[in-house]
């Protein structure tokens, strides 16, 4: 084998390593992102229950009493 052919195949070598990397990346940041879009509507879900919380608590405390003189 030539040291050209030699070369050349150590590069191909290489190349599919790295495809295989990108891969595996690539699933990463998928998963990445499904459990960022999970964790982002779960806290809107939180937001939205405070939000509701506060608002029947506003509605529910009674007038404060009048001043006395």
């Amino acid at each position: 084998m030539s040291d050209i052919e030699h070369r050349i195949m150590e590069l191909e070598i290489k190349n599919s390593h790295l495809e295989d990397t990108i891969e595996q990346l690539n699933q990463i940041i998928f998963q990445q992102q499904q459990s960022i879009d999970t964790i982002s509507r779960h806290l809107e879900q939180i937001q939205n229950k405070i939000s509701n919380l506060q608002e029947s608590n506003d509605k529910e405390l009674p007038e404060p009493p009048p001043p006395h003189y």
